[in-house]
């Protein structure tokens, strides 16, 4: 049965911690955060698993704590010194937060962005290579797959950063699809905050990645 999982007490802690992002403020509102902010993503995180389970054995076994990103920051190489994330995140993907398997997903759930990421970021270059000679063999397919009605009303367009030039057998399709210049393949879709609070946000999520099937399929293969 659908039910509610998220609150508006939610974004308001992630409201009130993006205008005091430092450690006092955190440490004041650490039992809040510990007792019900982090609990309500993570229960949520363990239902969409549930979910994604009944659709494919690529996520048997995992959970919310398999998936889930800390809210600490990375800032060791960063201009922005502020410790925290506004923002819950968890990647849902074969193996876990730590692998990037096509036929996942990425999710950001905060006040200033809810949105589901899915397809390849970042491919290993054996895994790029075979991505790219996959378009290359299979241009007719891979329009089909991105140029479906459904399909780019909901994701739009394929994004990525471009290598300039790639092998010269790759380069002879990039005038009829410059996808292939790609060195990331990724899809995304936004939601707003008041939308993850309906009780079939679950339901609805998991219909948006059922579309993004036959995109991670051509990755996969």
């Amino acid at each position: 049965m659908s039910r509610t999982h998220f609150e508006q007490d939610y974004f308001e802690f992630f409201i009130g911690l993006t205008l005091n992002n430092h450690k006092q403020w955190f440490d004041e509102n650490r039992g809040t955060y510990t007792k019900d902010i982090k609990p309500m993503f993570e229960e949520f995180v363990d239902t969409l698993i549930g979910e994604m389970q009944k659709v494919s054995a690529d996520f048997t076994g995992l959970n919310a704590k398999d998936c889930m990103f800390r809210i600490n920051r990375d800032i060791r190489f960063s201009k922005d010194k502020t410790p925290y994330k506004t923002f819950f995140s968890a990647s849902i993907h074969k193996g876990g937060r730590k692998t990037m398997y096509p036929g996942g997903m990425y999710l950001e759930i905060g006040p200033e962005n809810c949105a589901i990421y899915s397809g390849v970021y970042m491919p290993e270059k054996e895994l790029l290579q075979k991505i790219r000679g996959n378009i290359y063999h299979n241009l007719e397919e891979f329009d089909k797959i991105i140029n479906n009605k459904r399909f780019k009303t909901v994701f739009g367009e394929i994004q990525g950063e471009k290598n300039k030039r790639i092998e010269k057998e790759f380069m002879e399709v990039a005038e009829k699809q410059p996808l292939i210049l790609n060195k990331q393949f990724y899809i995304f879709h936004k939601f707003e905050p008041e939308d993850t609070m309906k009780p079939e946000f679950v339901i609805t999520l998991i219909e948006v990645w059922k579309l993004t099937k036959d995109f991670n399929e051509f990755l996969k293969r």
